[in-house]
């Protein structure tokens, strides 16, 4: 169910309709915040808007390279899960083999011994 959420965000404020509960959402406002002051500071000859939109960029810069760090993540992790699974295989091939070596040992002791 979506919750309606008031923000203040760049000393304007937002009414968010979200599924998100209200304390994340203001969080993510305070961060914003945080950013556009650290931002308009650094650059006090950029308008708001330009401070916006800087933030923005930023933003998705850090959510596109999260993104590619997932998603190489991702494909390690099955890169890995493969070798894994290949291990387990090789595991119980050796496993088959050593009993098999096992039970010839066996037979070849017995072989002896009833000589």
């Amino acid at each position: 169910m979506a919750n309606k959420i008031k923000l203040r965000v760049g000393g304007m404020e937002y009414i968010i309709n979200t599924d998100d509960d209200e304390a994340y959402m203001q969080n993510l406002g305070n961060e914003v915040n945080r950013r556009l002051d650290q931002l308009a500071q650094a650059n006090p000859f950029l308008s708001t808007t330009m401070v916006a939109v800087l933030a923005a960029l930023e933003y998705c810069d850090n959510a596109k390279k999260s993104q590619i760090d997932a998603d190489s993540l991702r494909a390690q992790l099955r890169g890995l899960t493969e070798d894994a699974a290949g291990a387990r295989l090789e595991a119980d091939e050796a496993r088959r083999e050593i009993e098999r070596l096992n039970r010839d040992n066996q037979n070849l002791r017995s072989r002896l011994l009833n000589r």
